[in-house]
């Protein structure tokens, strides 16, 4: 957001100073010039009109809200705009620690995001409300004899459904209630949500019904104790236990998932009339291997619309599917896992089933027009998930990303490197998503003193099409992004998409980067090909720098500075010297530069990871790395996986081109993954959740690359390397993931930096592990050469003969001592290795002062000389 110049005065007083001020503001909200004035009278007047209008709902069982319009008119199209207010604006560093310390943050974020649940039914029940007699076996008595007269009103004879869910029933009661005895018609038993817990006890009572057709022991202590195997080997008729059905299922599970049988109308058979009547069967989630026989064609020759989501489906092949399901001549909609039982493709599927109309609610001619493999409008919401020992500060964290916002400030001179992320209000966090939105919504900084320092940020709110009263009023989470941009890849942070079908992309993201390797783990020693550029008169060479450690320390009779870039020999700059660069400072070829061509290919982290794969494939000293902007789908596909597998899960998100750990997050939650890539293009890399640590606390070593030439490749190390502390103890604690000084190492640009000597830290890493540094050292050294060889063998048009580059590359250990590449670094800040002498623990093991760091890089670098480096 960037601010035109204000008026003279500052202050806005008229419409006309507002839009003068605000003009690039209102043209990137997109909000429609007819609303500017109407916006401009209510963000004067701080008019929240939108309680007025609108009415928030509970649903989904009270763990979201929704927005309807409550108004007694009609609203039509861009005919009004509504301010939104921001309930709590923060930087993510920030979050856990207002949430902590703010009076009544986390109370009102727990309420709006629907996290206190169980802390109001508390508050409910300790009012008095409900709770005085559930669980009292004359409470559940009254409720077992009201059936049993409902029940003799229709006759004796008549089939009994029983409802007894989370009553507080437990194993006493269930033998007191005597249930056989009451009902000797009982056709299903509901006991969901109950405290039964001895497996003997509950198969006495059952037992004495062999005839029931379905029964729920859901969400009881019992369950998982091996109870199971008894009801199944117990009942003989049981179609339908625990939701799911049973090798036994027939007409009589089919037709209660038809609503046909149920608590309205029990039964203990179906006639076939009744069958051939039914048009919509949900089969979803019934953990159905094979399909019961009576789902063909001639005894369901009138079923239109069929749901068989979330089945295995195991024991039949997608083809006989197909062929069964075409056998239905009046079937016109199907809802089915893609990937799933039916394969891998929408298009497959309608192309054997070209009678269908819909396809998991998507128009079959549209998926056709559109080639979509992958489709679904009936996507289930993801709702937050927490204990009820978990803090209500705790809760918000990990519901949060399902209801932020973001922006960046910005002025005419720069933008802020980390971005502002809000929740709007309850009326407007009470938006949910719609692909086919009524309102749009757009971030906006309302700056009525016309500087951005005094700015108000609000969210504004306006209709894109007309709206009913009582109408749910939604938005697109997505606005704008298609499927260029991973749409429905990135849904998933909102919603549960098919996990199968990402794990799929994947296993095919694995074998693709399997099949890679241009380089060979075989070494071949290139025979050098730089020399001294020093000129033959013995004249200095001269040096333009932007640098003041090289300015300093750069002391070398060879060499000589220069404020003329033009009259240079040597460009060492920490600015990219692109063509536009040359053009402007009068820079000529033949003159060298402390960077190579198409160097991004290394310094650019998302870059970094796919020149490793094109060369090696998935080494191990590379952690897995997914560029977001290309690999969302295979990311969320392994992270289903070790989700499911119950593996580590933390991962750590990385802008492609940001340092010292700017926009960096630590995280375990997917939704906070994908929403990340909203502040900028960003790599997520599996987190090295342990690694070794010295005294307790993290660290990371930065190593330095002389590069003198790329093909053939000749690079050196300097003996100078130096290990970069955290200043706090290790810990994997949610909680502790906002805590920078735990879980990042670059220190010197916060003020608390605790250097350490690197012969020191040596001496004492060893005594702690009891291990040789040397060896850890040569497989350093090892895996720095890989990397550089990925470049050389990936990008060969790197190479140029007036290019001499230093690079910083920062390793980390893992809990074997193995070492991983974390990222390399243009024009490394070398101050530490400057103002700091130290001994080489390799090579020459001389003391290396300070001073002379840059004179030994110049050295190395242009004068073809080795002191105090080594070639890798």
């Amino acid at each position: 957001m960037s601010p035109a110049a204000a008026a003279s005065d500052g202050r806005i007083r008229s419409y006309e100073d507002f839009a003068r001020v605000h003009a690039y503001l209102l043209a990137a909200s997109g909000i429609p010039p007819s609303l500017h004035e109407r916006l401009y009278r209510k963000l004067a007047d701080e008019v929240f009109d939108g309680g007025e209008v609108f009415a928030v709902e509970p649903c989904e069982e009270g763990r979201q809200r929704r927005l309807v319009l409550a108004a007694e008119e009609p609203l039509g199209r861009e005919s009004d705009v509504f301010l939104v207010d921001h309930a709590w604006s923060f930087r993510l560093s920030d979050a856990f620690k207002q949430l902590r310390e703010v009076p009544g943050l986390a109370e009102r974020m727990a309420a709006l995001m629907c996290v206190d649940l169980d802390r109001r039914i508390e508050t409910e029940e300790s009012d008095g409300h409900d709770g005085d007699r559930s669980g009292s076996l004359e409470h559940v008595l009254q409720i077992v004899e009201k059936e049993k007269a409902r029940i003799q009103e229709t006759g004796s004879d008549s089939a009994a459904w029983i409802e007894l869910e989370e009553l507080g029933i437990d194993d006493d009661m269930l033998v007191a209630l005597d249930l056989s005895a009451k009902f000797p018609n009982m056709v299903a038993l509901n006991l969901w949500g109950n405290k039964l817990q001895d497996t003997e006890t509950v198969m006495q009572e059952i037992r004495k019904r062999p005839q029931l057709k379905a029964l729920w022991l859901n969400d009881n202590p019992v369950v998982g104790k091996g109870i199971d195997k008894a009801v199944l080997d117990g009942l003989s008729e049981l179609e339908i236990y625990n939701s799911h059905f049973t090798s036994k299922a027939g007409e009589w599970a089919l037709s209660f998932c038809a609503d046909i049988v149920g608590a309205d109308n029990p039964c203990s058979s179906v006639e076939s009339t009744l069958l051939e009547s039914i048009v919509t069967i949900d089969l979803s989630d019934r953990c159905i291997h094979k399909l019961p026989e009576v789902l063909s064609p001639s005894k369901l020759p009138s079923l239109s619309k069929l749901n068989i989501r979330g089945n295995p489906l195991d024991q039949i092949s997608g083809d006989n599917l197909l062929k069964l399901f075409s056998g239905f001549t009046q079937l016109q909609e199907l809802e089915v896992d893609i990937p799933g039982p039916l394969g891998n493709s929408a298009i497959s599927i309608l192309e054997a089933l070209p009678n269908l109309c819909l396809l998991n609610g998507v128009n079959s001619s549209s998926i056709m027009e559109t080639g979509k493999h992958i489709v679904d409008s009936a996507l289930q919401p993801r709702l937050p998930e927490w204990s009820p020992e978990e803090p209500l500060a705790e809760r918000v964290i990990g519901a949060m990303w399902l209801y932020l916002m973001t922006y960046r400030l910005a002025d005419e001179e720069k933008i802020d490197e980390t971005p502002v992320w809000y929740v709007m209000d309850e009326l407007g966090s009470a938006m949910r998503h719609s692909d086919n939105a009524n309102f749009r919504i757009a971030p906006f900084l309302f700056m009525p003193e016309g500087k951005l320092a005094t700015a108000i940020s609000y969210t504004i709110l306006w209709p894109t099409h007309d709206v009913q009263t009582g109408e749910e009023c939604t938005r697109d989470f997505l606005f704008g992004i298609g499927e260029e941009k991973q749409r429905s890849a990135r849904l998933t942070a909102w919603f549960r998409t098919p996990e199968n079908y990402f794990i799929q992309e994947f296993r095919k993201y694995q074998e693709q980067l399997q099949s890679n390797s241009i380089c060979s783990s075989t070494k071949t020693k290139e025979t050098p090909s730089t020399k001294s550029i020093r000129p033959s008169d013995g004249r200095a060479l001269r040096v333009y720098t932007d640098i003041p450690h090289v300015e300093e320390f750069l002391t070398r009779p060879e060499f000589v500075l220069t404020i003329d870039p033009k009259e240079a020999d040597i460009i060492w700059v920490s600015m990219q010297v692109d063509s536009e660069v040359k053009n402007a400072l009068g820079l000529t070829d033949q003159q060298y530069t402390n960077q190579f061509p198409f160097e991004a290919c290394l310094v650019m982290k998302h870059n970094l990871a796919e020149t490793i794969h094109k060369a090696w494939g998935s080494p191990e000293w590379l952690q897995p790395t997914y560029n977001l902007e290309t690999h969302l789908s295979p990311l969320i596909g392994d992270y289903c996986t070790r989700k499911r597998d119950g593996i580590d899960n933390l991962w750590i998100v990385k802008p492609w081109n940001m340092a010292r750990t700017i926009d960096t997050t630590v995280t375990g939650d997917l939704s906070a993954i994908i929403r990340l890539m909203e502040t900028g293009p960003k790599i997520c890399q599996k987190y090295i959740e342990r690694p070794v640590l010295f005294q307790g606390r993290k660290f990371d070593l930065r190593y330095i690359v002389l590069v003198r030439s790329i093909r053939p490749l000749e690079i050196f190390l300097s003996d100078v390397f130096w290990v970069r502390l955290a200043n706090n103890q290790y810990t994997l604690e949610k909680t502790s993931f906002f805590e920078y000084e735990t879980h990042f190492t670059v220190m010197n640009y916060i003020g608390r930096m605790n250097h350490m000597n690197t012969p020191e830290f040596v001496k004492e890493f060893e005594k702690e592990h009891q291990v040789k540094w040397l060896e850890i050292h040569e497989s350093i050294r090892s895996m720095i050469r890989c990397v550089f060889e990925s470049a050389a063998a990936v990008h060969p048009e790197m190479q140029n003969p007036f290019s001499r580059a230093m690079y910083g590359v920062d390793v980390m250990l893992d809990s074997r001592f193995k070492p991983k590449i974390l990222e390399v670094t243009y024009c490394p800040d070398c101050g530490r290795a400057c103002k700091y002498d130290t001994q080489a623990l390799v090579g020459s093991k001389n003391t290396i002062k300070g001073t002379d760091f840059f004179n030994t890089v110049f050295g190395c670098l242009f004068l073809g000389e080795q002191t105090n480096v080594s070639p890798l």
